[in-house]
């Protein structure tokens, strides 16, 4: 199942992890943080627990993401913090501390930034400063796509996507490739995607 000499097995295990782990929060209507990858934070509380694999133990990654404050998690799997702040160097105008952190750990290159919000309860994906994918919680049998996302996240490029101003205002800009996900890009990119599928 988890195998140590594929870093893009482990990522995407990740991914997936991450995600399903993000839709058992955002059903709850309560909200998360995690960074995948390199950000300047500060912690919030003492950080008691050591690091441990976050896929081999969603359990415990649930439990902490749910305390104020982000995840951090470094790209072998490995929890690095939790109850983190991070360092905020851009803000989203009419958006929360939360939103501003995850723009802030998403412009590092090779980050992945998934923010689960309390508001909306939705989960998105974010890279390089942009969202690059929605995902709604309540659509009936999202769980089952939750493999095909990560697939077309590893796919793409976030230089073909659209930015996080359109994606979080504008959802209708984005595109349902799979139930209860949407994917914001050009049309450049998406019609590519597209033909692929058929």
């Amino acid at each position: 199942m988890f195998k140590k000499n594929s870093k893009d097995n482990i990522l995407k295990e990740l991914e997936e992890t991450l995600i399903e782990v993000g839709l058992k929060i955002a059903k709850r209507g309560e909200g998360a943080l995690f960074v995948v990858g390199d950000v300047k934070y500060r912690p919030l509380i003492n950080q008691k627990i050591p690091p441990f694999n976050v896929v081999k133990n969603p359990k415990l990654l649930e439990s902490l993401s749910l305390m104020d404050g982000a995840v951090i998690i470094d790209k072998k799997g490995f929890l690095k913090a939790y109850g983190v702040m991070i360092k905020t160097t851009k803000t989203i105008k009419n958006f929360g501390t939360r939103h501003s952190a995850a723009m802030t750990a998403s412009l590092r290159k090779g980050n992945f930034v998934l923010i689960v919000s309390e508001e909306d309860k939705k989960l998105k994906v974010m890279r390089e400063g942009k969202m690059v994918m929605q995902i709604d919680p309540l659509q009936k049998n999202v769980e089952k796509s939750v493999s095909g996302a990560v697939d077309v996240l590893e796919s793409v490029g976030a230089g073909t996507l659209g930015t996080i101003g359109t994606g979080i205002l504008v959802p209708a800009l984005g595109i349902a490739l799979l139930p209860g996900i949407v994917v914001f890009g050009s049309a450049y990119y998406l019609g590519r995607l597209l033909t692929k599928k058929k």
